[in-house]
């Protein structure tokens, strides 16, 4: 397994409310209450830059789709507060990690990192009384590499 991918995974799972997924997969939820799954959608080059020297900056961009899957009766409102607040709870966990430099750490420059996660969501609800809802979460930072050498 990709090591960005366990450490988000571990990230997720830091969270002080995470508890309520009894499961968090990857690539994979299933439709049951109280299992999550997160999505990775692979890694985005932003930016390149060289200078004259021959070294190379890399801006790059992790994306990943959290998925939590949670009880939700139709027209229920004390249940789909209880699912939103726990959407905003985690997405400001999120940013205060990212703030105080407690999130992992993917590119070779930590102090100009970033997590958010952001849009959560209602994704979809069925009629048997299970919602799914969605976070989406980025990890932007810059990878570093240095003029090879000949000889």
């Amino acid at each position: 397994m990709s090591d960005a991918l366990e450490a988000m995974r571990e990230f997720v799972r830091a969270y002080p409310g995470a508890d309520i997924l009894s499961e968090l997969a990857i690539d994979y939820t299933d439709s049951i209450p109280n299992c999550g799954g997160l999505f990775p959608s692979g890694l985005v080059e932003v930016a390149r830059r060289r200078d004259i020297l021959g070294n190379a900056s890399v801006d790059c961009q992790y994306n990943f789709a959290l998925y939590a899957a949670m009880e939700k009766a139709p027209g229920e409102d004390e249940a789909a507060t209880y699912n939103a607040s726990w959407l905003m709870g985690f997405q400001e966990w999120v940013q205060a990690q990212s703030m105080t430099g407690q999130a992992p750490s993917f590119g070779d420059d930590p102090r100009n990192e970033s997590i958010t996660a952001q849009n959560g969501a209602l994704y979809s609800a069925e009629d048997g009384g299970t919602a799914l809802y969605v976070i989406q979460i980025s990890a932007k930072f810059t990878k570093n590499y240095g003029r090879k050498q000949n000889g």
